[in-house]
């Protein structure tokens, strides 16, 4: 199969002066991993990483030599990163694995391609180009690239041993670069489901970024949906379930929302204390699940939650099997930003839980009547 050409990123002088100075120093270095696949699937590429034969010291030292800044990013593990002219480049040694744990590997410095390759996770991320353009595919994965297909590379179920983060990779990748016509590879599925426990040794902090990324995809449900079905969904969000997740992608699309993890989370319900969210994450989370189940109007919607009332109104729709109403989606707007026109100040002598019952009671007398009443009018009653 004939690789189409890569694009302009491929000329950029900066990564051109890094291929230089490996080059220079007598080594070979190739652009690889997402940088080429993206470029491959028609997509940006964004951060581009190379790798090469030379060891991490030797980076470094031509580096050094050369004026450029090199940080040891990940240097046990043959990785410094290249900073040229303001942009960074993660430069990463062939190598392969002689042991692994499960989550980390130890690793043995070399100089072949292939067994660079076959350490990797997905075929599609086993992709390299020449500084010349020239793609070397060593277990091709250039026709899963082109076709949408995330596969492990080789047994997926020893991939998966290696590393049991992969599994949560394999359905993230699948909702940001996987064909969601062509269904998901049933031997990745397998290997998922065979070893559910490894799950449990990941740290909360990986599982929370894998299962954020997933869900920021432009429609996460079919992958979400292969979560389930393998167990994994369960196991990282005990009591989720997916069913909303594509019924909320269709109200979104509707309402012109973008993707948004958390609204999505929202959606999969469970129990998301195993999760490591940020305490805005976790109270935005709370406050969105609540308000979707509430039977406050949309008015009211709009009010306390400001920017966020689309998100519960589309989440409430969502569960009920509907769109949101112009109506609706116009009332949150209108309440957006809207103020209380009455103080605690203007209730005095009142004071304590007398003088919060009574803000409270004006306050919903003011929501009731649709946000129409003035200070005055509120007072007076």
């Amino acid at each position: 199969m004939t690789a189409p050409p890569p694009g302009p990123w491929l000329a950029d002088p900066r990564l051109a002066r890094a291929f230089a100075l490996l080059r220079d120093g007598g080594h070979r270095a190739w652009a690889a991993g997402g940088a080429v696949r993206d470029d491959l699937m028609g997509r940006a590429p964004g951060d581009v990483d190379l790798a090469t034969d030379a060891t991490p010291d030797r980076v470094v030292a031509l580096a050094a030599a050369a004026g450029i800044k090199a940080v040891p990013t990940g240097f046990d593990h043959g990785t410094v990163t290249l900073v040229v002219d303001g942009r960074p480049f993660e430069v990463t040694t062939l190598r392969r694995d002689v042991e692994t744990d499960g989550r980390h590997a130890v690793v043995r410095f070399g100089a072949d391609l292939a067994e660079d390759a076959a350490r990797r996770d997905f075929t599609l991320n086993a992709l390299y180009r020449a500084p010349d353009g020239t793609l070397l595919d060593p277990i091709g994965g250039l026709p899963d690239a082109l076709a949408r297909k995330v596969r492990f590379v080789g047994d997926a179920r020893a991939r998966v041993r290696e590393d049991h983060l992969r599994s949560l990779r394999f359905f993230r990748f699948h909702a940001t670069h996987g064909d969601p016509e062509a269904g998901l590879d049933p031997d990745a599925l397998d290997a998922v489901a065979r070893h559910l426990e490894g799950l449990d040794a990941l740290s909360r902090e990986r599982v929370t970024a894998e299962l954020l990324k997933l869900l920021a995809a432009p429609d996460p449900a079919p992958a979400a949906a292969g979560m389930r079905a393998t167990g994994a969904l369960a196991r990282v969000l005990p009591g989720a379930s997916d069913a909303l997740l594509a019924p909320l992608v269709h109200v979104e699309g509707l309402l012109g929302l973008p993707p948004e993890p958390l609204r999505r989370l929202a959606a999969l319900g469970g129990e998301a204390s195993g999760l490591r969210l940020s305490r805005a994450q976790a109270r935005r989370l709370a406050a969105l699940r609540d308000a979707a189940a509430s039977a406050m109007g949309a008015g009211e919607l709009g009010y306390r939650l400001g920017a966020d009332a689309p998100a519960a109104l589309a989440l409430r729709a969502a569960a009920q099997g509907r769109p949101v109403a112009a109506a609706e989606a116009e009332a949150a707007r209108a309440a957006c930003g809207l103020r209380l026109p009455v103080t605690a100040a203007d209730l005095a002598p009142l004071a304590g839980p007398a003088l919060g019952e009574r803000l409270r009671a004006v306050e919903r007398a003011w929501i009731a009547g649709g946000f129409r009443a003035g200070r005055e009018a509120l007072l007076g009653e």
